[in-house]
């Protein structure tokens, strides 16, 4: 039986398939997208809806490259939409400023960044943000190896790090929110771009330690366990309501789409963007995210309209509360 996503998917293909005619492809106006791997499931689902609303006259495609490397290409020039799950970084303001790419700041949605462990691990069921912090930092590589390193009544077994690459925003805002800086870690875990293959590390390794988005790990609670964080006040699981309280942190975070303003003069850029804020917090919460409220996405559909360029998050998103999304974004 196919979930709504893969129909959707299915319809879209078949819809697209119209368009060539005996052997004769009409071209077809295309919005280009690339970007984070923790952004891509909100975007891709917008996407297929979106081409089957168009019965096909409209081509979207979704690239996966991490938020690092969608934002290389976005300011290039090279997409229309970067998917970023943290704010754009004073270095990759001034690489667009070289470039002449201005660009609208859309917050879409709530992620609750998740640590996780295989379900046979009975012992890390809560980990504090100082042991995360002792087990990534740099200083760790070669000398915190085992887990009874960080805790004696943990086992003296050597613990399998599994992480998003380099190039993701994850990673960087993780870094930055465990460690104290971002990109700042131990360089020896197992690092990809695609949070599929960090799921399967840790779910075929009893003592695997890993994190990505909430919706991977939603998607997969049957291989995996997530682990309450200790900020200080006793462990917290990820969930809506403890994104929405702001118990749930430093590990929450808003996640964003930046739309390059001169793509906005083209019609199938404007129509989409309307139409992913108008079906965002249905979509956001089908694919396991937390949405932001009505008004925020009416202000994005405002500023897509006033081609309001710029961001107000200078930078980082930590300790960012949902409720204060909305103040920020007026302030632009």
């Amino acid at each position: 039986m196919l979930n709504s996503f893969h129909f959707r998917t299915l319809t879209a293909s078949i819809l697209l398939s119209t368009s060539m005619i005996v052997g004769t492809v009409i071209a077809s106006p295309i919005v280009k997208i690339d970007g984070s791997s923790t952004v891509f499931p909100i975007t891709e689902a917008v996407a297929e809806d979106f081409q089957i609303a168009k019965r096909g006259t409209v081509r979207v495609t979704v690239g996966i490259s991490g938020t690092g490397g969608g934002f290389r290409k976005f300011c290039r020039n090279e997409i229309d939409i970067v998917n970023a799950s943290r704010p754009i970084t004073p270095t990759e303001m001034e690489a667009c400023k070289q470039e002449g790419v201005q660009y609208i700041e859309m917050p879409i949605a709530f992620d609750a960044l998740t640590l996780v462990v295989n379900p046979k691990n009975t012992w890390s069921n809560t980990i504090t943000v100082d042991e995360l912090k002792r087990i990534w930092e740099p200083e760790a590589q070669g000398k915190i190896t085992n887990w009874n390193q960080i805790n004696p009544a943990w086992p003296d077994k050597k613990i399998k790090l599994y992480g998003p690459g380099a190039d993701s925003g994850t990673f960087e805002y993780f870094t930055e929110a465990i460690v104290g800086k971002a990109k700042s870690s131990r360089g020896d875990f197992t690092a990809s771009e695609d949070d599929n293959v960090l799921v399967q590390g840790v779910a075929s390794d009893l003592y695997a330690l890993g994190f990505f988005g909430f919706a991977y790990y939603v998607e997969n609670m049957k291989k995996i366990n997530a682990v309450a964080i200790d900020s200080g006040n006793g462990g917290i699981l990820p969930s809506a309501a403890t994104v929405e309280n702001n118990s749930y942190k430093p590990l929450s975070r808003p996640i964003f789409i930046y739309v390059n303003a001169k793509s906005t003069d083209k019609p199938e850029v404007n129509e989409f963007i309307t139409f992913y804020m108008k079906n965002a917090s249905e979509l956001v919460t089908e694919v396991k995210y937390f949405p932001l409220s009505k008004e925020v996405y009416n202000l994005n559909i405002e500023h897509l309209n006033k081609k309001k360029i710029g961001t107000v998050f200078k930078g980082t998103g930590i300790n960012i509360k949902l409720e204060d999304i909305l103040k920020l974004e007026s302030s632009l």
